[in-house]
């Protein structure tokens, strides 16, 4: 069964660009560690502090194995630090989804 991980995350909305910045490193990251990015959507108008990303696998086990790549991976690790670092995300939750099918 294919799932989808909705991610919400609250961040700081004084450094949303920086929260912009790290979205778009995992653009080309995701998809080398074998997720299907659905995309990230940032605060536009509205409620300023919120944004949202999708990631969908095949299954809940493509899900654990695209988790270990992340953590092998360079790049990604570098992401993380990044954000620990500028501290712009001040929540982070996670859903797993699966679409309703006729």
């Amino acid at each position: 069964m294919a799932i989808t991980v909705f991610i919400r995350y609250q961040l700081d909305p004084f450094k949303r660009a920086m929260f912009e910045e790290y979205a778009r490193r995992w653009l080309t990251l995701i998809p080398k560690c074998g997720g299907d990015l659905q995309g990230y959507w940032m605060p536009h108008e509205g409620t300023n502090n919120i944004a949202f990303a999708l990631v969908s696998f095949e299954n809940l086990a493509g899900y654990e194995t695209y988790r270990a790549r992340l953590r092998a991976d360079k790049d990604s690790m570098a992401n993380f630090a990044f954000a620990e670092e500028n501290k712009f995300i001040l929540a982070e939750e996670r859903a797993f989804l699966r679409k309703v099918t006729l």
